[in-house]
């Protein structure tokens, strides 16, 4: 159970109650669970997702700023010609140092971070939806190779930079995507409802210098959560080169690292066991190979 967030000082910060997931309603109300019926089709997703890169649009982005308390100054200037474009934007890379130490573990983003040893009977909750490691991978083969290891889930939030970078040098192998599904046999009484759902998720393989082969997953929201990876195929890549970018729908990134290649910071593995996710920022450190 997460009872909160926490910076690197170990202060606890305030909930933002703004913030709360459209999903979340949707997924936890009697009315919400009817209207996913309809705004799970495609065809309202697409839309959505048309909305949000078109010019009109760009009306959502000064509400938005204020009510997410984004500070513009650490960001590239530049002219937003949807709500899209300005989700995405740029940061200034003076605002986000990369640790190029070859032996440190660094953040791939902005995020609120948990930390987890994985075994074989792991369990792991993202984006309120629970999956065991071959259930989330779609391999018990592979899932198996990572047992004794960590299971990292990088929580974005919408004040967050939403682009994110490689967070070692090495080579990758092709993307995996795997689609979202939303299903529910009875709709209209919470209470009996059988709802079974998944995240959309793409992931691949990292052949990395220092941290061994990780596993790298990005994973979207329904609705118009995209997901967009700049190399779908096999690439080599150099730590700190930005790897991709959400668009508007919520996100997390989750790492999987094999047993004995890493440790991480103790203020992070202490805050996860007592309830608390840790606010981390993309380049900084949070751990390193062993």
């Amino acid at each position: 159970m997460k009872y909160g967030v926490k910076n690197r000082n170990g202060d606890i910060l305030p909930k933002n109650e703004s913030r709360k997931s459209l999903l979340d309603l949707l997924y936890n109300t009697v009315g919400g669970n009817i209207a996913l019926k309809g705004l799970t089709s495609p065809v309202v997703s697409n839309a959505a997702g048309a909305f949000c890169n078109s010019r009109l649009s760009m009306e959502l982005i000064p509400a938005f700023i204020k009510k997410a308390n984004i500070d513009l100054t650490d960001y590239q200037p530049g002219y937003y010609r949807s709500f899209n474009d300005f989700f995405t934007r740029k940061i200034r890379p003076e605002a986000r140092p990369i640790d190029m130490a070859p032996k440190a573990l660094i953040s791939p983003c902005d995020s609120k971070l948990t930390v987890y040893k994985i075994d074989e009977d792991s369990i792991f909750e993202i984006k309120g939806v629970s999956y065991h490691t071959d259930e989330f991978l779609k391999s018990e083969g592979l899932a198996k190779k990572y047992n004794g290891g960590y299971f990292c889930i990088f929580r974005l939030e919408v004040d967050d930079y939403h682009r994110y970078i490689y967070f070692d040098s090495g080579s990758k192998s092709r993307n995996r995507h795997i689609n979202g599904i939303y299903h529910t046999v009875n709709p209209t009484a919470l209470d009996t409802a059988d709802i079974y759902r998944e995240n959309t998720r793409e992931y691949t393989i990292l052949h990395t210098e220092n941290f061994g082969n990780v596993i790298q997953c990005e994973v979207g929201a329904m609705l118009v959560g995209k997901i967009s990876n700049l190399h779908m195929d096999k690439h080599s890549f150099k730590r700190g080169e930005e790897k991709g970018m959400f668009e508007y729908g919520g996100s997390t990134i989750v790492l999987m690292f094999q047993k004995d290649t890493v440790s991480f910071d103790e203020d992070i593995l202490k805050n996860t066991a007592d309830g608390y996710e840790t606010v981390v920022k993309m380049g900084e450190s949070i751990g390193r190979s062993i």
